[in-house]
């Protein structure tokens, strides 16, 4: 059966999208949560499991495996609780005939299920002989979940090293495997071949007799090399990649995987010229796979999705994706952090996001992975680690301990966020007799790191009444900058109105197009990587050079393609311009930088002093 709808609810930070399946599978819509934090799962067990009536009996940090179990369980409940509520909305004709009017109220216009119950509906309105026809074709949002494949943190038991399965993205992948879901695993932040080689050892990631697959495996890419590099590699394994998650470097939320300057529209372009060369090449490596497993391949011929997601904002953008690059499905994330009951968010935090500027959204460094971390200015989690540094006692307590991965100063991984790990730090930084202005620099390069294990959940505690007491009332947030358009409270009907069009929310705001956006943001990039270095190199230019292919491509399609209205495309052709002169300049600057025979200090403001586009 086909996606009932164009668009998907992406993974947003530890916990805004914990519980969004509960708010939404029942409408046919896809969402994902993450699967990073077994303690938080295991909390909401407990809450859902007394709101709905359920025995809930504890799964201790004491018991083996406990990490795998409490994700198993928290997803089997899940699912139990969405198809409850499916069968009882096809059984139960006054208590939830709302819902089953709403599952078709909330489709597009255009999907041919929603006209031909149109029709229906028009002809004859006997309730009882309505939900007999349609409601075999009620298609369940896809319940998926997100595994970060590098925060895979080695786990110990009574001082010794547990196994390699009982790693952090192990235990999480064998907790999906395990559950009765029958949904995809989204696999993010780069390849694990650790990780990838693990997936052999279940079942459900391997066709059936029919040829159908219990357990997806979807990959967030960034560009096509990865998707086939990838691809490949798990095909040689046996398995199959059912979907390429293609996510914009810079314009998306939570950590930010920039490209070499690529752009996200030739991006697009290559996996829509090259996507059937994508599938035979992978699909040739699968047989020979499956075959020497032992598995039938006749006549299988297994599907495979291409998506996107990264500052849609508008339905002209989403239609114009959809059709132009060919794609399966659209991801629509930062507004939804603005849509009530269906993102775990609370009142102070999304008032802050409603009230956010382009200013107050900016990449950061307070990631513990070493990452670029969108997030927004002024969150109570920043405000509550300055508390700390003010008090001369910088750093996490570590609560939640998922990204103990830094080994530099410690036998064992040690977080950077971690109070332990800057004490250190500090103590090392006070032996290097700097200069004051060079030691304020690196001790901020120290304690600007934030615990955001445990501040990226604690929003899911609060409004779901769940204790906090241990990581604190603290909550950090990881918006794309394309929220800063979005200024109001949304209703789940209000949002999916407007992505298929039929009411606007944005504000009034001077919103550029989606690629254009994007494009600002690259160059932005480009003059911080040039301010930041000690000597430009060649990979500067590299990713100039990469711009402006990137910038001829928009130019030549907004003047052939029809991708937006006219009043747009003139706005967007002059700001392409623009950029067109500021990465030549820039490019010539780094040139000029590189030529010169000596190092001369008196260069170097030349990059610094750049101003940023707007």
């Amino acid at each position: 059966m086909t996606n009932a709808h164009t668009f998907h609810i992406p993974v947003m930070g530890i916990g805004f999208t914990i519980d969004t399946p509960l708010k939404v599978s029942h409408l046919g819509i896809d969402s994902v949560i993450s699967l990073v934090d077994d303690v938080l799962l295991e909390k909401l067990r407990k809450v859902f499991s007394q709101k709905f009536k359920i025995p809930y009996f504890e799964i201790s940090d004491k018991m083996d495996d406990y990490r795998a179990k409490r994700i198993t369980s928290y997803l089997n409940l899940l699912n139990s609780l969405v198809d409850q509520r499916i069968d009882d909305m096809k059984s139960s004709l006054k208590e939830k005939y709302s819902d089953f009017l709403d599952y078709f109220d909330y489709l597009s216009d255009q999907t041919p299920l929603k006209k031909e119950f149109l029709a229906y509906q028009n002809r004859d309105t006997n309730i009882s002989a309505l939900i007999e026809t349609f409601k075999n074709q009620l298609v369940k949002g896809s319940i998926d979940v997100n595994i970060m494949t590098k925060v895979d943190k080695i786990n110990y038991k009574n001082g010794k090293e547990l196994p390699q399965e009982f790693n952090d993205a192990h235990a999480a992948l064998r907790g999906f495997a395990k559950s009765n879901l029958s949904s995809s695993v989204i696999l993010s932040a780069g390849m694990n071949p650790r990780l990838y080689a693990y997936m052999e050892s279940f079942d459900d990631f391997y066709p059936n007799e029919k040829g159908e697959f219990k357990k997806k495996i979807v990959l967030k890419v960034s560009d096509f090399k990865s998707a086939l590099i990838q691809g490949k590699y798990l095909a040689k394994r046996g398995l199959w990649v059912s979907e390429y998650r293609i996510e914009s470097g810079l314009n998306c939320g939570g950590h930010a995987f920039a490209s070499d300057g690529l752009l996200i529209g030739p991006i697009l372009e290559e996996f829509k010229n090259r996507r059937s060369d994508l599938y035979n090449q992978v699909y040739e490596l699968l047989k020979k796979s499956l075959q020497t497993k032992n598995y039938s391949v006749e006549g299988f011929t297994p599907d495979l999705k291409v998506t996107y997601q990264g500052g849609v904002g508008t339905t002209e953008e989403h239609e114009f994706l959809m059709s132009h690059y060919q794609l399966d499905s659209i991801g629509w994330g930062s507004p939804f952090l603005l849509v009530e009951g269906v993102t775990a968010v609370d009142d102070d935090t999304r008032n802050r996001l409603m009230k956010a500027q382009e200013g107050d959204l900016y990449l950061s460094n307070i990631s513990p992975l070493g990452v670029p971390f969108n997030t927004l200015r002024g969150n109570t989690k920043d405000i509550e680690k300055q508390a700390y540094i003010e008090q001369g006692r910088p750093g996490s307590d570590c609560p939640r301990k998922f990204v103990k991965l830094n080994t530099e100063l410690t036998k064992r991984g040690i977080c950077t966020a971690s109070r332990a790990f800057q004490n250190l730090k500090i103590k090392e930084l006070d032996k290097l007799n700097l200069s004051t202005t060079e030691y304020q620099k690196q001790y901020d390069s120290i304690v600007e790191k934030d615990c955001i294990c445990a501040g990226l959940g604690t929003s899911a505690l609060k409004v779901n009444g769940a204790d906090f007491s241990d990581v604190g009332p603290g909550v950090s947030v990881c918006p794309g900058p394309n929220i800063a358009y979005f200024d109001k409270q949304i209703s789940l009907k209000n949002m999916i109105d407007h992505i298929y069009g039929k009411t606007n929310i944005l504000s009034n705001k001077n919103r550029p197009h989606v690629f254009i956006k994007e494009m600002q943001l690259y160059i932005d990039f480009l003059k911080n990587k040039i301010a930041s270095a000690t000597v430009p190199d060649i990979s500067m230019v590299s990713f100039a050079d990469n711009l402006l292919n990137g910038i001829g491509f928009y130019k030549d399609m907004f003047e052939k393609v029809k991708v937006t209205v006219d009043s747009i495309k003139s706005k967007s052709l002059l700001e392409l311009d623009k950029a067109e002169l500021v990465v030549e300049n820039l490019k010539q600057d780094i040139l000029s930088f590189m030529s010169s025979k000596e190092l001369d200090e008196n260069i170097l403001p030349v990059f610094i002093k750049i101003p940023t586009t707007k």
